[in-house]
């Protein structure tokens, strides 16, 4: 099984990713909380994917981004998630940072978030 950690604050797209990739994804595993602190102690080097939401009250996913990368975890395996345009998050998180930015309203980067679970899916598969 490949293994997903998302952490996100906002709870009704917690709820719809996690419900979201467990029918259609049944080879991937997805852990998911609410609350960065919570999360934080699920960051490390066996995950496949970590998903980060930028903004949140407790820590921010840039603080989460540096955490994660700094035990261990490979930035092409970190994926910032927003609601802020993408030329605000390009800046904030240049190409190399990490995988990618999206924002999770836009359907079209819903679409690139989707490519991805099931290239993973087709990985775990093997």
């Amino acid at each position: 099984m490949k293994k997903i950690l998302l952490i996100d604050d906002d709870q009704l797209f917690l709820n719809f990713l996690t419900d979201y990739v467990s029918e259609r994804y049944p080879n991937l595993e997805f852990l998911a909380y609410d609350n960065a602190l919570q999360g934080l102690a699920h960051i490390n080097t066996d995950l496949d994917l970590l998903l980060l939401d930028l903004e949140m009250p407790d820590m921010d996913g840039g603080k989460l981004l540096a955490y994660a990368t700094g035990k261990g975890l490979d930035c092409r395996r970190i994926i910032i998630l927003s609601g802020r345009d993408a030329d605000y998050l390009h800046k904030r998180f240049p190409m190399g940072k990490c995988l990618a930015v999206l924002n999770k309203h836009e359907v079209r980067q819903k679409a690139v978030l989707d490519m991805i679970f099931q290239a993973l899916h087709k990985k775990a598969e093997c």
